[in-house]
């Protein structure tokens, strides 16, 4: 028998199997059962479609294991039973090739088993928070079944990532040494969602060590074929073609592969034409698509069953030799006659997959933008959130936004969709503040409901409109709403999102094209002080700033006590030894509240923000009195948490209840006057503050006590004051 890595170099074209979930559907499995699952629940019925591709045909079989990996299990409740699951899959493919009606002189034996294994389902680092060594362990449990299962070698699919292809590869090799034929899937236009182009992957799939490299899924035959030109220009790989039959149509409340047998086969000839040595079929292909393209390759002379022993290649491809020419060597269609051997040392070159060197230096932080010279220099920043409109006139916005300038308002925010109803975009938004009033702005920009390409596509847009300040947030989960049918997906997160800009500004973009020039945002993030789970909050603060985020921001502060516990651990003296992790500049969040019905609704209704019980009796005393009266309690309540943080925060970010501007220019103002006063009696030892607006004292303590002393006289206007 011809081991699977000979077969892959023997020169000659060979036939891969087809789609499993379109067969097993077209049997009346349903989209909502783990189709993993059924090698061990119905092993009978997945027996069968391999038993239908080897005698169709095919002579490469993959296993029914594409999402077998412990992170898609989990969704149904199996990750314990992730080798079982794999193992058992081989032999699933193994009993199917023993009954199948083979041609005379086939053995069963001549048929290769292969592992399929597919992406993890989630992003990994740098543009998620999942760690490469925990992909790579995920990966290894699937491994670790298909090689007990007795696979003859590998298949990695569908990776658009090639990070997270590349740790999936590093598990097989980890684990044993069979090959492995390694395969990304590109979009129209020839390019991953990441970028990559055709040509780029080959030499990356080279560059890590796969035995073969190709292209599945996602678009039909055609823009396989445009891809698979461009790869053999690049590598003498083996290549691999594995279209879909088609892009998929709605036809009733199905998804249909339009793309015919016999379509399909006339493009199996033209893959082996342009240099593909690996020809099968993914989504929507049948038994029947493969026996066409068997039927219209073997035709030609490309591809044909050979009896066991038989000497060369079992399925080659023999070229016309001229007449007394001598002897032909053997000629791989994609070879470049100018490749040069890798060097003994490579170590200085990025890792396959990993994102490409800066192209030019990043913009100086001070340079970026009015609000990153201010973080640069220490400068206290007072930064006023404004709600964008419901319609697209942006007269009220502007108004607001010239009132904020003239009260003395650094920089206005404003938020991405906030409570889920549709409104002005916060980018284009910000964009026309700028534009008409010359405020610096920070424009909100929520993860949730978008996919990467698309969010890289608006902040580019965004950064040519002279948006230069972001607040990446993940973006809660949106409540209905008049939109009763909306619905909600996460590509990439905050982390995912605040990496990606951060390489932007060091002009490359995820795929490794260069970004010229490069952006010149200043990045922040949300900090979450009262998080269900403060240590996964912040996990996920460290990992922001790792990340490269340049500044935080709190939710609405109630509990001051709280955000100093949360400062202290997440910029603990041992934590900042890692080299990743820096103090940045924090702005607290301040809410004033106008009414006891307020207070409720964000204590119960609004994520992240809790308010204490003393609180809520304060302003039930002063709603009491008049609306006056709590609105002013409201601000008072705001001042007093920002004279608790000042000492160790560069500035404020005010948000104002229902759009009342007024009651948060009036935090605005009375901070400053905090501030002031601070000043004149900063000259306690130990209290100075530091131009990060943190204390350089051993506590900041006496600079706490200086800031409330010198603020008791502070006007507070009418009502309770």
């Amino acid at each position: 028998m011809t081991d699977l890595r000979s077969r892959l170099s023997d020169g000659g074209v060979h036939l891969l199997d087809g789609a499993m979930g379109t067969v097993l559907y077209e049997r009346g499995v349903f989209v909502n059962v783990c189709y993993d699952e059924l090698n061990v629940s119905r092993p009978a019925l997945v027996e069968d479609v391999h038993r239908q591709y080897a005698e169709a045909g095919a002579r490469i079989l993959e296993t029914n294991t594409f999402g077998a990996n412990p992170v898609k299990l989990s969704s149904f409740g199996l990750d314990a039973r992730t080798v079982e699951i794999n193992r058992a899959a081989a032999a699933r493919v193994r009993a199917g090739i023993a009954g199948a009606h083979l041609p005379s002189g086939v053995s069963p034996s001549s048929l290769h088993v292969v592992g399929a294994i597919g992406p993890l389902g989630i992003r990994i680092e740098p543009w998620g928070p999942t760690a490469e060594a925990e992909a790579r362990g995920y990966f290894a449990r699937q491994v670790e079944g298909l090689v007990a299962g007795g696979v003859d070698g590998f298949i990695l699919e569908t990776f658009q990532d090639l990070r997270e292809l590349a740790q999936a590869l590093r598990a097989v090799r980890e684990a044993c040494d069979l090959p492995v034929i390694a395969q990304v899937t590109i979009e129209s236009g020839g390019r991953t969602s990441y970028g990559t182009g055709a040509a780029e992957i080959a030499r990356r799939l080279e560059d890590l060590g796969a035995d073969a490299a190709g292209l599945n899924c996602s678009v039909g035959p055609a823009e396989i074929l445009d891809a698979i030109e461009a790869m053999a220009a690049e590598t003498d790989l083996p290549l691999s073609a594995v279209p879909n039959a088609g892009l998929p149509r709605t036809v009733g409340d199905r998804k249909m592969y339009m793309a015919s047998p016999e379509y399909m086969a006339r493009y199996a000839r033209r893959m082996v034409e342009a240099g593909a040595r690996l020809i099968g079929g993914c989504c929507g292909t049948t038994p029947e698509h493969i026996r066409r393209m068997a039927e219209t390759l073997a035709a030609e002379g490309n591809v044909g069953d050979q009896a066991e022993g038989a000497r060369g290649p079992v399925n080659g491809h023999v070229a016309p030799v001229a007449q007394d020419a001598g002897p032909v060597p053997a000629v791989n269609r994609g070879a470049r006659s100018d490749r040069l051997p890798k060097q003994a040392d490579e170590s200085d070159r990025p890792s396959p997959g990993s994102p490409a060197e800066p192209v030019v230096k990043p913009f100086p932080l001070g340079e970026r933008s009015p609000m990153g010279r201010r973080l640069a220099d220490g400068t206290f920043i007072a930064a006023l959130e404004l709600v964008p409109p419901t319609g697209w006139d942006p007269a009220p916005l502007l108004d607001e936004a010239r009132r904020a300038r003239l009260a003395g308002v650094d920089v206005v925010t404003i938020p991405d969709a906030p409570r889920g109803r549709a409104r002005m975009a916060a980018l284009p938004a910000a964009t026309l503040v700028e534009r008409e009033t010359g405020l610096d702005v920070v424009a909100h920009y929520a993860c949730r409901d978008r996919h990467m390409v698309g969010m890289i596509s608006d902040l580019l847009g965004a950064a040519s409109g002279g948006v230069r300040n972001v607040l990446v947030v993940t973006g809660d989960p949106s409540p209905a709403g008049p939109y009763p049918d909306r619905t909600a997906t996460l590509d990439i997160d905050s982390i995912g999102l605040t990496n990606v800009l951060h390489h932007l500004n060091r002009g490359v973009d995820p795929g490794g094209h260069p970004v010229t020039p490069p952006t010149r945002f200043v990045l922040g993030v949300a900090v979450g002080q009262h998080a269900p789970d403060v240590d996964e909050e912040l996990r996920r603060f460290r990992w922001k700033v790792e990340a490269g985020a340049e500044f935080a921001v709190t939710q609405p502060i109630f509990d001051p006590a709280a955000v100093h516990r949360f400062l202290d651990r997440a910029f603990d003296e041992e934590v900042l030894d890692v080299p990743s992790v820096r103090r940045i500049p924090i702005l607290a969040g301040l809410w004033p509240l106008d009414s006891v019905r307020t207070a409720e609704f964000l204590h119960h209704e609004l994520p992240g923000v809790r308010i204490p019980d003393v609180i809520m009796e304060r302003m039930g005393i002063a709603e009491a009195e008049g609306p006056e009266a709590a609105r002013e309690e409201g601000v008072r309540i705001a001042i007093e948490a920002a004279r608790a943080l000042l000492p160790r925060v560069q500035g404020i970010h005010v948000s104002s209840p229902q759009g009342q501007v007024e009651l948060g220019l009036e935090v605005v103002r009375r901070v400053r006057l905090v501030r002031e006063r601070a000043a004149a009696v900063s000259t306690i030892p130990g209290g100075e503050v530091a131009p990060t607006g943190r204390s350089t004292g051993a506590s900041g303590d006496a600079s706490v006590n200086a800031s409330r002393d010198a603020s008791a006289d502070v006007p507070t206007g009418g009502g309770a004051g």
